[in-house]
């Protein structure tokens, strides 16, 4: 806890903070890796993917799927997932 007078952030604090920024900043949402390497042309081939099922997600999926089909709308929709 921090007392009356006290600051919230030390400036270590600050600065792994900042670090964080620094690098969240240069990330790419969708695979998170670094834009400054993932763009460069000289790493055209240096990546591999592979491909994953979440389950969770398809069947977050095939519901919101069922759910159009039946002509339901998905304005605002938003799943809640839970495991069985």
């Amino acid at each position: 806890m921090v007392a009356e007078g006290e600051p919230l952030w030390l400036p270590e604090d600050r600065a792994w903070a900042q670090a964080l920024a620094e690098v969240e900043a240069d990330c790419c949402p969708d695979c998170r890796q670094p834009w400054s390497e993932a763009t460069s042309p000289d790493n055209e081939y240096a990546y591999k993917a592979r491909l994953m099922l979440c389950h969770a997600c398809a069947t977050s999926a095939k519901t919101v799927k069922s759910h159009q089909d039946n002509n339901g709308s998905t304005d605002g929709l938003h799943v809640q997932i839970e495991r069985r």
